[in-house]
């Protein structure tokens, strides 16, 4: 009786824990707060000192976030796949555990910019998506920490229900990103024409004009663009009021000189 209730236990621990994480990332919109979410599942699954999510980009991993403030080192920190023990994860796409002394792993590499270098503990999960690696996680504590096969196995769970959603977010990030990009390419692409017509201009001198104006004002050359299109659209209405308000002025005067019963 004992071992069946224990049983039920740990597999309603289970189903919690995928409910959870499910609510979690159902929840999360933009890419970035999706890492935020796993970083803070995962960090209270594993009570733990640092939780770290590296996203493969290419042949490197990016440090994308962490549990705790880096703000000069993520989105920059980066490392070649089989460089230390997040490059071999990813590579050999296997968790490692490390209870203490992590740093005299072999496989271990100094950045010197992460304070969690010194941490006694390392736990390394890869985060899979239809059997490739997206990026890895790590956890680490300050002191030795064995981490149990339990555990374990819930940040490889953890793993491979978030690699989908990350690779899914990350791909929906990339189309937004596009899409702002071709948005700001027709937008300066019209104010060239504008430029052009206006001034005279040729299609590099255009160009060179809105360069110059978005340096000497400090701001993105997609501004620069929106307000002469905006004012080129204003002066347009301008013409056109002033002509329909011509029209309706030779309207009213010929309907005037009309002689009456004619």
């Amino acid at each position: 009786m004992y071992i069946m209730e224990s049983l039920i236990s740990v597999e309603d621990s289970h189903v919690d824990v995928l409910h959870e994480i499910s609510i979690r990332l159902g929840t999360a919109d933009a890419f970035q707060e999706v890492l935020t979410r796993v970083v803070e599942f995962a960090s209270a699954l594993v009570k733990c000192d640092s939780c770290l999510i590296y996203i493969l980009e290419g042949d490197e991993l990016v440090l994308r976030a962490s549990k705790n403030p880096h703000p000069d080192v993520v989105n920059r920190l980066k490392l070649r796949v089989g460089q230390g023990i997040t490059g071999w994860v990813a590579e050999h796409r296997e968790p490692v555990a490390i209870p203490e002394e992590a740093a005299h792993d072999p496989r271990f590499q100094f950045f010197h910019e992460l304070p969690e270098d010194s941490y006694e503990a390392f736990l390394s999960v890869p985060l899979m998506c239809r059997g490739r690696v997206v990026g890895v996680i790590n956890l680490q504590h300050r002191q030795h920490h064995v981490y149990r096969r339990r555990e374990i196995r819930m940040i490889s769970t953890v793993g491979f229900l978030v690699g989908a959603e990350l690779e899914l977010a990350r791909l929906e990030d990339a189309n937004s990103t596009l899409a702002q990009q071709l948005q700001t390419r027709k937008i300066v692409e019209r104010a060239k024409g504008i430029l052009q017509r206006d001034l005279g201009l040729n299609e590099e001198q255009a160009y060179l004009a809105l360069q110059r104006q978005s340096r000497q004002k400090r701001k993105p050359m997609k501004e620069i663009a929106e307000a002469i299109v905006l004012s080129d659209d204003v002066r347009g209405n301008s013409q056109i009021q002033a002509a329909f308000g011509a029209n309706e002025d030779r309207t009213a005067m010929a309907k005037s000189s009309t002689p009456a019963g004619s």
